[in-house]
């Protein structure tokens, strides 16, 4: 697998890549300790390269370092979550 140079903009409260000059993110909300995963995108052009599970990966990561339970409220999320039970300690 393909490592991406992912930023955390805890700001925006978003993880990002630009591949290929497409931007490519996942973005969440946070409240409290609860991190709400809110949107994944990567454009057709870029698709297909595993780039929004390195942003999944990169964010449940974080989480995980954090103390911060996970909200998979967009489908992508949803199903990678299912996809990937090492991360089910992670839910809230």
């Amino acid at each position: 697998m393909t490592a991406f140079a992912i930023e955390h903009d805890e700001t925006g409260r978003r993880f990002h890549v630009v591949v290929e000059g497409s931007l490519c993110l996942l973005e969440y909300t946070l409240a409290g300790t609860v991190m709400t995963i809110t949107h994944t995108g990567v454009p057709d052009a870029v698709g297909g390269r595993g780039i929004a599970a390195a942003l999944m990966r990169q964010a449940l990561d974080t989480a995980r370092g954090r103390g911060w339970r996970v909200v998979p409220a967009c489908s992508y999320a949803r199903v990678f979550v299912e996809r990937y039970p090492e991360y089910a300690d992670l839910l809230a």
